[in-house]
């Protein structure tokens, strides 16, 4: 095959003559971009999930790819090509002699126009996604459905689909993925199956499984005079053939991963528009996560390549490492609104928990030390050195600062959002605003205490008075007069209280007590 790589890479190969070839290649093809025309040649390899190994294959597959992409792309695939050899070895195309090989003819597309590089331009709005999710949603309902591709949407073939994941990303574990991340995505997962088995099956019933793309990146979308989706997968029906709801949490989960979360967001909420599908939106994290999953585990394998230089191995893994992050991300975030108290006294470390719970679970910070100033019109970062319950921390003001924040909080679980609020919640009044409104909003109620030893507060605080970014005024003569006057938490149930100690492993903590939380909220759905 290297004689026949050497013969297209160069110009006076093909009819046309073109300027210059440039060549790409994947783990599974080669591409030959010859001027206006792109050729693209399947290598003969077999991965299991694909297998090219014979010229028979390559061929139905190259017609296969063809077929398949003329839905979504009509003008882009023109045709497939035979690789032909000549009694003296040399390679044509089209020739008269043994046919070697098959490649896939299609036009060249204006890389300016590609979606990705739209979107990093910044001129992708919300207009861009909500034609693509048009043309997407259009597709979908014209998709192909029943019979065997019913079945591709089975619980037996979504779980045979993860299970495999698993077992073949075991190996990565505290390589590219940590093993607490792979163990709540498989418990999340498992959890969610059983949880969801009536959702999966009127998903099949109501022929909401489809012939798909199943590969929608952002750089398989161009934005031209018509919008051309291409490359689809052509090699293994299993990975093609899915819900409609997994296509659209393939392309938002591309987007937030390449940092576009606004337009995610247009492109879902269009879809739901264009497709009326409202149940999809119980499946969107799921499917996201699967599909993060997939990514990290195939740019894993690249690990098991034993010619790619240890120069870009350390790439491979942190890009292997982002995907399963985000992937973990999806799993941990809540989808229903819950309200959790970050409370304890000055420089505990409350703010840091409050903010990186917020990260994983999906949840709205409202922070005292902000909205105090803000309602007073202060700049918060602007301190504000007053005595211990004076000034701008009175005892009135700082009640109406917790009231404030109460009314925010009841405003996001309205919205059906996860909140945080983060406070000292130094007395029992406070703390019961807070638990009122749960009650009112009926919505599960959580309260984590952070605690931490005098010694390494105090170089908190120390380090705090320092930076002028930092909204709080605590100092360490606050603390001793916040200590006399704190409340002991003995009012919550010992099954929402929590206590942690923010100077000894608070990561760990706070990875228990995020799986702890998910799957609370999938026992709660049933």
């Amino acid at each position: 095959m290297s004689r026949m790589i050497e013969c297209m890479s160069r110009p006076d190969f093909y009819p046309h003559r073109p300027t210059t070839v440039e060549i790409f290649q994947t783990h599974i093809s080669f591409v030959f971009i010859a001027g206006d025309d792109v050729y693209k040649v399947k290598k003969p390899v077999n991965f299991g999930f694909l297998d090219f190994t014979s010229l028979e294959k390559r061929k139905f597959y190259c017609e296969e790819e063809l077929r398949l992409n003329r839905r979504l792309a009509p003008s882009i695939y023109l045709n497939v090509t035979p690789i032909t050899r000549n009694e003296q070895g040399e390679f044509s195309l089209n020739g008269s002699q043994e046919v070697v090989d098959y490649a896939v003819r299609m036009k060249r597309l204006p890389q300016e126009v590609m979606l990705k590089n739209l979107l990093s331009r910044g001129d992708a709005d919300a207009k861009v996604m909500d034609a693509v999710a048009k043309k997407i949603a259009r597709f979908h309902q014209e998709a192909e459905t029943g019979g065997a591709i019913d079945q591709m949407g089975s619980i037996q073939t979504i779980r045979h689909n993860h299970e495999e994941n698993f077992a073949q990303t075991e190996k990565y574990m505290d390589v590219t993925i940590p093993a607490y991340q792979y163990r709540l995505i498989r418990d999340y997962v498992e959890r969610f199956l059983e949880v969801n088995k009536n959702l999966l099956e009127k998903r099949v019933a109501e022929h909401k499984i489809r012939d798909c793309h199943g590969d929608l990146h952002l750089e398989h979308i161009c934005i031209s005079d018509e919008i051309i989706i291409f490359d689809c997968i052509e090699f293994n029906e299993r990975f093609r053939m899915s819900d409609v709801a997994a296509e659209v949490a393939f392309l938002t989960m591309d987007l937030d991963f390449n940092g576009y979360e606004s337009q995610a967001k247009d492109f879902a909420n269009s879809y739901l528009q264009y497709s009326g599908d409202m149940d999809m939106q119980k499946l969107l994290n799921f499917y996201r996560c699967y599909y993060a999953y997939v990514r990290g585990k195939v740019i894993s394998f690249r690990l098991d390549q034993k010619e790619i230089p240890e120069s870009e191995r350390s790439g491979v893994r942190q890009t292997a490492s982002k995907y399963f992050d985000q992937a973990y991300s999806y799993a941990a975030r809540l989808e229903k609104p819950v309200l959790l108290l970050t409370a304890g006294l000055i420089g505990s470390g409350k703010s840091y928990q409050a903010r990186h719970l917020a990260k994983r679970l999906g949840a709205e910070v409202i922070r005292t030390d902000v909205l105090r100033k803000e309602l007073l019109n202060i700049a918060p970062a602007e301190k504000h050195y007053e005595s211990f319950g004076q000034g701008i921390y009175s005892g009135d003001m700082t009640r109406k600062t917790y009231e404030k924040a109460v009314e925010l909080a009841s405003e996001q679980l309205q919205q059906g959002k996860p909140v945080i609020i983060d406070a000292s919640f130094k007395s029992r009044s406070d703390r019961a605003l807070a638990f009122d409104l749960a009650v009112k909003r009926n919505v599960p109620f959580y309260v984590v205490e952070c605690v931490c030893p005098d010694d390494v507060v105090k170089m908190r605080l120390e380090k705090r008075m320092k930076e002028n970014n930092n909204p709080s005024d605590g100092r360490w003569e606050i603390l001793q007069e916040q200590r006399k006057q704190f409340e002991n938490i003995d009012e919550v149930p010992a099954d929402s209280y929590f206590r942690v100690d923010t100077s000894t492993e608070p990561e760990i903590f706070r990875q228990n007590l995020i799986g702890l939380l998910k799957m609370k909220e999938l026992l709660n759905t049933e």
